[in-house]
Formats: C-alpha cells, structure tokens, sequence
C-alpha cells in the first residue's frame, strides 16, 4: 500500500495552485483584450453575427448559382428550418379552360 500524503503537502499543493491561479489572473487581466468594456463585447457580438450571416449569403449565391447552372429548375434563397440554404419552386400552371 501506498503511505498516505501528509496534510501539510496538500496545503502546500493547494497555496502553489492558488498562487499559480493569481499570477494567471493578473496575465490576463493585463492583456489588451481584457481591458474591452462589456459594451464593446456585444459590439464584437454583433459583428461576428454580421460577418457569419454574409458567409451564410455567400454561401447561398454559390448554391444558387450551381442549381441554376446544373438544373433546368428554379431555385429561391430561403431560412429553411432543416438548414437547406436554397429551396426548389415548382410553378403554378394556369388549368386551360
């Protein structure tokens, strides 16, 4: 069996984490990052959300472009619930009288 480690070393082990803790905390807390107030964190918010919805457009006037280049249908750019970034459009043909 292995001896069990006094109490003394797992305090030690304890104080030398939380030092390391600090100093970590301080890094950080020192970086240029760290010093953006929270208004400009949901700035950076919307610009990320601004800059993922054009590579979603972009991604959809590829898809678009592809459809109408390899099929005779038509498509339309459309939020679809299932992710689908182009839907197909049947048309609608007038019954003759």
């Amino acid at each position: 069996m292995a001896a069990a480690n006094p109490p003394g070393f797992q305090n030690k082990t304890r104080v030398a984490i939380l030092v390391e803790l600090d100093k970590e905390k301080k890094r950080l807390l020192q970086s240029p990052g760290a010093n953006i107030p929270l208004s400009s964190r949901a700035n950076l918010k919307e610009v990320r959300d601004s800059a993922e919805q054009q590579h979603i457009a972009a991604q959809q006037k590829a898809a678009l472009q592809h459809a109408h280049g390899h099929s005779s249908g038509f498509f339309i750019t459309q939020d679809s619930s299932f992710g689908n970034l182009i839907l197909p459009v049947l048309p609608r043909l007038e019954p003759d009288l």
